[in-house]
Protein backbone atom coordinates (compact mmCIF):
# COMPACT_ATOMS: atom_id res chain seq x y z
CA UNK A 1 0.00 0.00 0.00
CA UNK A 2 2.79 2.42 0.73
CA UNK A 3 4.44 1.82 -2.11
CA UNK A 4 1.74 2.29 -4.37
CA UNK A 5 0.47 5.28 -2.85
CA UNK A 6 4.07 6.67 -2.99
CA UNK A 7 4.13 6.07 -7.06
CA UNK A 8 0.72 7.71 -6.67
CA UNK A 9 0.18 10.51 -4.54
CA UNK A 10 2.18 13.05 -6.57
CA UNK A 11 0.88 12.62 -9.74
CA UNK A 12 -2.59 11.87 -8.62
CA UNK A 13 -3.33 15.99 -8.26
CA UNK A 14 -1.83 16.89 -11.53
CA UNK A 15 -3.46 14.35 -13.32
CA UNK A 16 -7.07 15.21 -11.84
CA UNK A 17 -6.18 18.78 -12.71
CA UNK A 18 -5.21 17.81 -16.78
CA UNK A 19 -8.74 16.39 -16.52
CA UNK A 20 -10.18 19.47 -14.88
CA UNK A 21 -8.09 21.39 -17.95
CA UNK A 22 -9.34 19.42 -20.77
CA UNK A 23 -13.07 19.72 -19.56
CA UNK A 24 -12.89 23.20 -19.19
CA UNK A 25 -11.85 24.27 -22.42
CA UNK A 26 -13.36 21.39 -23.85
CA UNK A 27 -17.00 22.63 -22.46
CA UNK A 28 -16.15 26.25 -23.40
CA UNK A 29 -15.36 25.63 -27.25
CA UNK A 30 -18.44 23.37 -27.07
CA UNK A 31 -20.64 26.03 -25.87
CA UNK A 32 -19.48 28.16 -28.62
CA UNK A 33 -19.80 25.63 -31.42
CA UNK A 34 -22.86 24.28 -29.90
CA UNK A 35 -24.67 27.94 -30.15
CA UNK A 36 -23.95 28.41 -33.49
CA UNK A 37 -25.39 24.81 -34.64
CA UNK A 38 -28.23 25.44 -32.43
CA UNK A 39 -28.60 28.67 -34.57
CA UNK A 40 -28.20 27.36 -37.57
CA UNK A 41 -30.86 24.45 -37.27
CA UNK A 42 -33.44 26.92 -36.65
CA UNK A 43 -32.34 29.13 -39.29
CA UNK A 44 -34.35 30.35 -42.50
CA UNK A 45 -31.70 29.68 -44.90
CA UNK A 46 -32.16 26.00 -45.79
CA UNK A 47 -27.83 25.32 -46.20
CA UNK A 48 -27.31 26.08 -43.22
CA UNK A 49 -29.72 24.18 -41.38
CA UNK A 50 -28.76 21.18 -43.41
CA UNK A 51 -25.00 21.34 -42.50
CA UNK A 52 -25.82 21.33 -38.65
CA UNK A 53 -28.54 18.76 -38.96
CA UNK A 54 -25.68 16.82 -41.03
CA UNK A 55 -22.99 17.38 -38.85
CA UNK A 56 -24.77 16.80 -35.49
CA UNK A 57 -26.38 13.14 -36.82
CA UNK A 58 -23.19 12.00 -37.99
CA UNK A 59 -20.68 13.38 -34.66
CA UNK A 60 -23.78 12.37 -32.36
CA UNK A 61 -23.67 8.53 -33.50
CA UNK A 62 -20.06 8.44 -33.91
CA UNK A 63 -18.13 7.00 -30.72
CA UNK A 64 -16.22 9.59 -29.52
CA UNK A 65 -13.03 7.35 -29.46
CA UNK A 66 -13.00 7.52 -32.95
CA UNK A 67 -13.37 11.16 -33.23
CA UNK A 68 -10.26 11.79 -30.97
CA UNK A 69 -8.16 8.97 -32.77
CA UNK A 70 -8.84 11.04 -36.31
CA UNK A 71 -7.65 14.54 -34.61
CA UNK A 72 -4.85 12.56 -33.82
CA UNK A 73 -3.76 9.95 -36.83
CA UNK A 74 -6.09 11.73 -39.18
CA UNK A 75 -5.11 15.41 -38.75
CA UNK A 76 -1.72 15.23 -37.20
CA UNK A 77 -0.14 12.25 -38.84
CA UNK A 78 -1.55 12.96 -41.94
CA UNK A 79 -2.59 15.95 -42.93
CA UNK A 80 0.11 17.64 -40.89
CA UNK A 81 -1.85 20.00 -38.29
CA UNK A 82 0.20 20.80 -35.36
CA UNK A 83 -1.44 22.85 -32.92
CA UNK A 84 1.44 23.37 -30.88
CA UNK A 85 5.19 24.74 -31.70
CA UNK A 86 7.62 22.29 -33.33
CA UNK A 87 10.49 23.80 -31.61
CA UNK A 88 9.36 23.25 -28.04
CA UNK A 89 10.48 20.35 -26.08
CA UNK A 90 6.99 19.42 -25.10
CA UNK A 91 5.48 19.74 -28.21
CA UNK A 92 3.65 15.93 -28.22
CA UNK A 93 2.54 16.72 -24.75
CA UNK A 94 1.14 20.04 -26.09
CA UNK A 95 -0.47 18.92 -29.48
CA UNK A 96 -2.04 15.93 -27.80
CA UNK A 97 -3.82 18.20 -25.46
CA UNK A 98 -5.09 20.28 -27.99
CA UNK A 99 -5.85 17.98 -30.10
CA UNK A 100 -7.57 16.05 -27.72
CA UNK A 101 -9.37 19.30 -26.82
CA UNK A 102 -10.58 19.42 -30.31
CA UNK A 103 -12.03 16.47 -30.78
CA UNK A 104 -13.63 16.72 -27.65
CA UNK A 105 -14.79 19.92 -28.76
CA UNK A 106 -16.20 18.31 -32.07
CA UNK A 107 -18.37 15.91 -30.48
CA UNK A 108 -19.79 17.58 -27.62
CA UNK A 109 -20.99 20.66 -29.34
CA UNK A 110 -23.72 18.10 -31.34
CA UNK A 111 -24.85 17.52 -27.68
CA UNK A 112 -24.73 21.28 -27.06
CA UNK A 113 -26.95 21.69 -29.89
CA UNK A 114 -29.51 19.52 -29.63
CA UNK A 115 -29.59 20.32 -25.86
CA UNK A 116 -30.10 24.41 -27.02
CA UNK A 117 -32.80 23.22 -29.27
CA UNK A 118 -34.71 21.28 -26.71
CA UNK A 119 -34.64 25.12 -24.94
CA UNK A 120 -35.29 26.63 -27.99
CA UNK A 121 -38.51 24.73 -28.66
CA UNK A 122 -39.64 25.72 -25.07
CA UNK A 123 -39.76 29.33 -26.78
CA UNK A 124 -43.23 30.29 -27.67
CA UNK A 125 -43.62 30.68 -31.37
CA UNK A 126 -45.39 34.43 -31.46
CA UNK A 127 -42.42 35.55 -29.86
CA UNK A 128 -40.31 34.93 -32.67
CA UNK A 129 -42.90 36.18 -34.91
CA UNK A 130 -43.46 39.25 -32.91
CA UNK A 131 -40.03 40.33 -33.18
CA UNK A 132 -39.76 40.04 -37.06
CA UNK A 133 -42.97 41.92 -37.20
CA UNK A 134 -41.21 44.71 -35.60
CA UNK A 135 -38.69 44.50 -38.31
CA UNK A 136 -35.91 42.28 -36.07
CA UNK A 137 -33.32 40.23 -38.25
CA UNK A 138 -32.69 36.35 -37.35
CA UNK A 139 -29.80 37.27 -35.72
CA UNK A 140 -31.30 39.99 -33.08
CA UNK A 141 -34.26 37.71 -32.77
CA UNK A 142 -32.51 34.78 -32.14
CA UNK A 143 -29.83 36.66 -29.86
CA UNK A 144 -31.75 38.91 -28.07
CA UNK A 145 -34.99 36.74 -27.25
CA UNK A 146 -34.71 33.45 -27.80
CA UNK A 147 -31.74 32.61 -26.98
CA UNK A 148 -31.63 33.94 -23.53
CA UNK A 149 -35.04 32.52 -22.42
CA UNK A 150 -33.58 29.06 -24.40
CA UNK A 151 -30.51 28.64 -22.52
CA UNK A 152 -32.59 29.02 -18.80
CA UNK A 153 -34.73 26.09 -20.09
CA UNK A 154 -31.81 24.24 -21.03
CA UNK A 155 -29.78 24.34 -18.20
CA UNK A 156 -30.33 20.94 -16.93
CA UNK A 157 -29.84 19.06 -20.22
CA UNK A 158 -26.35 21.18 -20.20
CA UNK A 159 -25.46 20.17 -17.24
CA UNK A 160 -25.78 16.50 -17.88
CA UNK A 161 -23.49 17.25 -20.87
CA UNK A 162 -21.35 18.62 -19.07
CA UNK A 163 -20.88 15.78 -16.65
CA UNK A 164 -20.45 13.09 -19.56
CA UNK A 165 -18.01 15.77 -21.05
CA UNK A 166 -16.02 15.27 -17.51
CA UNK A 167 -16.48 11.57 -17.57
CA UNK A 168 -15.22 11.46 -21.40
CA UNK A 169 -12.24 13.29 -20.82
CA UNK A 170 -10.95 10.11 -19.92
CA UNK A 171 -10.58 8.61 -23.68
CA UNK A 172 -7.95 11.43 -24.37
CA UNK A 173 -5.51 8.73 -22.88
CA UNK A 174 -5.66 6.49 -25.99
CA UNK A 175 -3.63 9.31 -28.06
CA UNK A 176 -1.31 9.66 -24.68
CA UNK A 177 -2.38 12.70 -22.45
CA UNK A 178 -1.33 11.99 -18.93
CA UNK A 179 -5.05 12.53 -17.81
CA UNK A 180 -6.39 10.86 -14.68
CA UNK A 181 -7.50 7.67 -16.57
CA UNK A 182 -4.06 7.04 -17.63
CA UNK A 183 -2.38 7.50 -14.37
CA UNK A 184 -5.01 4.87 -12.98
CA UNK A 185 -3.87 2.21 -15.62
CA UNK A 186 -0.48 2.10 -15.36
CA UNK A 187 -0.80 2.71 -11.09
CA UNK A 188 -2.95 -0.75 -12.44
CA UNK A 189 -0.33 -2.08 -14.18
CA UNK A 190 2.51 -1.42 -11.40
CA UNK A 191 0.22 -2.71 -8.33
CA UNK A 192 -2.70 -5.17 -9.64
CA UNK A 193 -3.01 -6.48 -6.22
CA UNK A 194 -4.47 -3.22 -5.34
CA UNK A 195 -6.93 -2.98 -8.24
CA UNK A 196 -9.93 -2.26 -6.17
CA UNK A 197 -8.26 0.47 -4.10
CA UNK A 198 -7.25 2.26 -6.82
CA UNK A 199 -10.47 1.97 -8.54
CA UNK A 200 -12.07 3.56 -5.35
CA UNK A 201 -9.91 6.54 -5.49
CA UNK A 202 -10.15 7.63 -9.10
CA UNK A 203 -13.80 6.99 -8.61
CA UNK A 204 -13.47 9.38 -5.74
CA UNK A 205 -11.27 11.80 -7.52
CA UNK A 206 -14.49 11.88 -10.52
CA UNK A 207 -17.22 12.21 -8.18
CA UNK A 208 -15.41 15.13 -6.35
CA UNK A 209 -15.31 16.50 -9.74
CA UNK A 210 -18.99 15.92 -10.59
CA UNK A 211 -21.27 16.04 -7.86
CA UNK A 212 -20.82 19.65 -7.36
CA UNK A 213 -21.49 20.17 -10.94
CA UNK A 214 -24.86 18.24 -10.67
CA UNK A 215 -26.28 20.11 -7.82
CA UNK A 216 -25.05 23.76 -8.65
CA UNK A 217 -27.19 23.34 -11.95
CA UNK A 218 -29.63 21.86 -10.51
CA UNK A 219 -29.37 24.60 -8.09
CA UNK A 220 -29.33 27.10 -10.68
CA UNK A 221 -31.99 25.58 -12.53
CA UNK A 222 -34.58 25.46 -9.84
CA UNK A 223 -34.19 29.16 -9.10
CA UNK A 224 -34.35 30.36 -12.71
CA UNK A 225 -37.50 28.26 -13.33
CA UNK A 226 -39.24 30.25 -10.48
CA UNK A 227 -38.06 33.75 -12.12
CA UNK A 228 -39.46 32.55 -15.78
Amino acid sequence: MSSMWTQLGPALWPAFWLTIQLTLWSALGSMVLGTILAAMRVSPVSVLRWFATTYITILRNTPLTLVILFCSFGLYQNLGLALASRDSATFLVDNNFRLAILGFIAYTSAFVAESLRSGINTVDFGQAEAARSLGLTFNQTFGKIVFPQALRAAIVPLGNTLIALTKNTTIASVIGVAEASLLMKSTIEMHASQLFIIFFIFALGFIILTLPMGLGLGKLSEKLAVQK
